[in-house]
């Protein structure tokens, strides 16, 4: 059996008692209402997607492009694709129709799957011999499968395909091509198979039995990240494996709302959430001040203190009044009164944000991976997490430090290349290692902490070797209102930051005359800029996931840069 078979079968078996999907929207803002789906429900709206597949002229192997946000029917139509024994493109609803238009041209897609018709008009706009699209509306315009009308189960269906039921899956069968940020370049096709998903899947479950402590019933877990990212997608596939209740954020601006209404057990996050919600919990102490401002300040100096073994008994009476007063209210106000754990990816999470949500008494779970790694490489353990590392090495894989410090992985999880791209494979590919591009370190338990990318590494002319990660982190952590930071100086005497957001350069200068005299010379921050445009997908400056585009950022900001560094060196 497939994972796909094992999902259509817990689907089945779940009954038409508790949804497994539900879908949030605000009536008066969108005229959309909220709504929830049941495993049989679910089934049918496969069924439904899969008859419409099997009535276009497709052969087996064929790539579908699959353009939407975040919806019960992105879901449908995923797993429909994958039945027909075609591959799913995910694609990012967001991106510059430039980079869209660019990825489908590349995987020469058989057919565009559109989650409304102005992202359908844009794509053939800018793409006049575009392959034949359908919308949602059209793959779903029987609006009783919704209510619960009979259709086939997915698996009583014959396929016209090469095989007697759609799920039959071979571990080599590629059922995603999964496209990478393309942080320094252009976007690579990460080919995903059958055997990389269902080993994921065994991996993921078993860890989230481990935090849940085996307890009976459905999960509750909130969900707004994009399903075109191979770890939502993980996440979404596991859920409908473990029969939880996965409900869907459609409006990211509602994401702090929505996360109290659902109350979650777990959910999966990126850090660029937990340190906004951090802030905003810090400015809204600051607005209501009073006694439990005093407590909640006291209480984060004693908890730095305790940290570093240096707590008095003063220390220990405000963390216990805050874990009393405090600490409660805002761990339900933020996220509701059934947290188990966060779980948190995609970029490396600063030590400080780990640290100040476990004295919330939230417990904060890295996972660290990449699209090509099937999303995953480690795990941390939830009866074992050590604030700053990403955990242990998920079940069945092996990974070491190479030259420089990279990681590099072999096992089950690992892609068999890049689409259309030998060369890029070739190279990613050695010797039966993945290499990674990601500098880490290892302890004597086996539990890892990522560095930075190597790409990223900053040399400068004395030779010394920098990762910029660290002090970026640092500086954003030190400046509120700052939005982004980049480092710059390859070649130079020293390193430049480039700052954006509402910063002023007092406060600028004054965060780094106090983290400077903490760091060697050579990696001490001596010039800055202040950038007015924020960095952002839509200006072409950051990934669709989010990361910096460092080659572009330092391109565009050339003069900039320059200008530092002529600056500092005739003053």
């Amino acid at each position: 059996m497939s994972f796909l078979d094992d999902i259509f079968a817990k689907l089945e078996a779940a009954g038409g008692g508790a949804s497994v999907l539900w879908e949030l929207h605000d009536q008066e803002e969108t005229g959309k209402v909220s709504w929830g789906v049941t495993g049989p429900g679910l089934l049918k709206q496969i069924a439904q997607a899969r008859m419409l597949l099997a009535a276009k002229d497709l052969q087996h192997g064929d790539r579908i492009a699959l353009l939407a946000h975040n919806s019960i029917e992105w879901v449908a139509m995923d797993l429909a694709i994958t039945a027909e024994g075609l591959i799913v493109v995910p694609l990012y609803a967001r991106q510059a129709l430039a980079e869209l238009v660019a990825m489908m041209k590349d995987c020469s897609p058989a057919l565009i799957c559109c989650g409304d018709a102005g992202l359908r008009d844009a794509i053939v706009e800018n793409w006049p011999d575009a392959p034949p699209q359908v919308l949602f509306e059209d793959v779903f315009a029987d609006k009783n499968v919704r209510e619960g009308e009979e259709n086939p189960h997915p698996s009583q269906r014959t396929r016209r395909m090469g095989h007697p039921e759609g799920e039959q899956l071979a571990d080599s069968d590629p059922v995603t091509i999964i496209y990478t940020s393309g942080t320094s370049g252009e976007a690579k096709g990460v080919v995903l198979t059958a055997g990389n998903v269902e080993h994921m899947l065994g991996c993921t479950s078993g860890r989230l039995d481990r935090l849940m402590g085996g307890r009976a019933g459905q999960d509750r877990v909130f969900h707004y990240l994009p399903f075109c990212f191979a770890g939502s997608w993980i996440m979404l596939l596991t859920c409908l494996l473990r029969g939880s209740r996965l409900t869907l954020n459609t409006n990211l601006s509602k994401i702090a709302g929505d996360m109290r209404a659902v109350a979650p057990d777990y959910f999966l996050n990126v850090p660029a959430l937990l340190e906004r919600m951090r802030k905003a919990v810090d400015e809204q102490l600051w607005k209501t001040g009073g006694v439990v401002l005093g407590i909640y300040s006291r209480a984060k100096s004693a908890w730095v203190r305790e940290r570093e073994g240096q707590a008095s008994f003063a220390d220990s009476m405000w963390l216990g009044l805050a874990n009393a007063m405090v600490f409660p209210t805002i761990r339900k106000k933020m996220i509701g009164s059934h947290l188990n754990a966060l779980i948190c990816g995609s970029a490396q999470l600063s030590l400080e944000t780990q640290l100040y949500f476990l004295m919330l008494g939230i417990r904060v779970l890295q996972v660290y991976g990449l699209t090509e790694t099937t999303a995953i490489c480690t795990m941390d353990d939830p009866q074992r997490v050590e604030p700053g590392r990403v955990g242990p090495a998920i079940r069945g894989i092996e990974m070491k430090l190479a030259e420089n410090d990279e990681i590099v992985v072999r096992g089950p999880n690992i892609f068999p290349g890049y689409w259309n791209r030998p060369q890029e494979t070739a190279k990613a590919l050695r010797d039966g290692w993945f290499h990674t591009g990601d500098q880490g370190e290892v302890d004597a338990t086996g539990n890892w902490k990522i560095v930075g990318r190597i790409k990223n590494l900053i040399i400068l002319g004395s030779g010394h070797n920098i990762a910029p990660e660290p002090i970026e982190n640092e500086l954003l952590r030190n400046l509120p209102g700052a939005q982004q930071v980049l480092l710059a100086g390859n070649g130079r005497g020293f390193l430049s930051a480039v700052v954006t957001g509402d910063v002023t350069r007092e406060q600028v200068q004054a965060t780094l005359d106090a983290m400077n005299p903490g760091l060697p010379h050579y990696k001490q921050v001596r010039v800055f800029h202040i950038y007015s445009e924020p960095f952002s997908i839509d200006n072409g400056l950051l990934t669709a996931n989010g990361k910096l585009k460092r080659d572009l950022i330092a391109a565009r900001l050339k003069d900039e840069i320059e200008e530092m560094y002529g600056v500092k060196q005739a003053s």
